[in-house]
């Protein structure tokens, strides 16, 4: 038996956000043939909700692994330092760039409205948009934070802030995580528990926060349509998402022979 991790975006969703056919009926052969499936993802749980329940799928690193779950248990989180969100958000405030604050259960932006944060959200195409509430970070316990700034303004906060790591995934955003948190640490939790040896572990990604997963999965395969450092990262390159990329990369590996 073998476990298999899958990003989201770009990955088992093509650019429209839609799951291909054949991705679908590949996830049904790799249950039926008695293999673990799980989702690693940047995404909040409640983004992907749905896509869960479509593909019945209880296992996930969320959040680029800082809130991890087995089989609908959560079994490791690792929050912001709220000191140090404290700080992000008043520099942030002073340089007019937005921030969202995300939980296992919502998220909140800082500002009523922002043009940065319409624009990349809704490249995501989900239904749930963030409130205003900027106190939010201050009772709950925050995973990851969205702080909306152009690419060249990046490497200031970078500078400023090592208890955070900062990766990009719009040209307007970057997503705020714990140093040296990454989804590969939350499939170490999933695989650890579950008795996996490295060999049998096998993940496909696509995007910058998937380096550090196809760099540490023994078993690691870069879509068609992957970041250059994402297919350095990988073992395997597969073909894009719209050209049934699962589906090529799964038989690539012989996990639907």
């Amino acid at each position: 038996m073998k476990i298999i991790f899958f990003d989201i975006d770009g990955t088992l969703l093509d650019h429209d956000k839609r799951l291909p056919d054949s991705a679908r009926q590949a996830i049904q052969t790799l249950k039926e043939k008695g293999h673990e499936v799980a989702i690693a993802t940047g995404r909040a749980p409640f983004m992907f909700a749905d896509l869960r329940e479509e593909l019945d799928i209880q296992t996930f690193v969320s959040y680029n692994g800082q809130y991890v779950v087995l089989k609908g248990e959560v079994i490791y989180n690792n929050p912001l330092n709220k000191g140090s969100l404290q700080s992000l958000t008043d520099m942030a405030v002073a340089n007019n760039h937005p921030i969202v604050y995300m939980d296992h259960e919502d998220m909140k932006a800082n500002v009523p409205h922002h043009d940065y944060i319409f624009e990349s959200i809704n490249t995501l195409k989900i239904e749930k948009f963030p409130t205003h509430d900027p106190n939010y970070f201050k009772e709950r316990e925050i995973y990851q934070a969205l702080l909306f700034c152009l690419e060249q303004e990046e490497e200031f906060y970078e500078r400023e802030f090592k208890h955070f790591d900062f990766i990009r995934w719009h040209p307007l955003s970057v997503d705020v995580l714990p140093a040296g948190g990454s989804k590969a640490k939350g499939i170490e939790k999933i695989t650890e528990k579950l008795g996996f040896g490295k060999e049998d572990v096998f993940a496909f990604g696509d995007g910058l926060n998937d380096v550090e997963m196809l760099k540490t999965v023994s078993n690691s395969i870069a879509m068609g349509n992957a970041h250059d450092m994402a297919k350095k990262a990988a073992k395997y390159i597969t073909k894009s998402v719209d050209e049934d990329g699962i589906l090529h990369g799964l038989r690539m590996v012989r996990l639907l022979d």
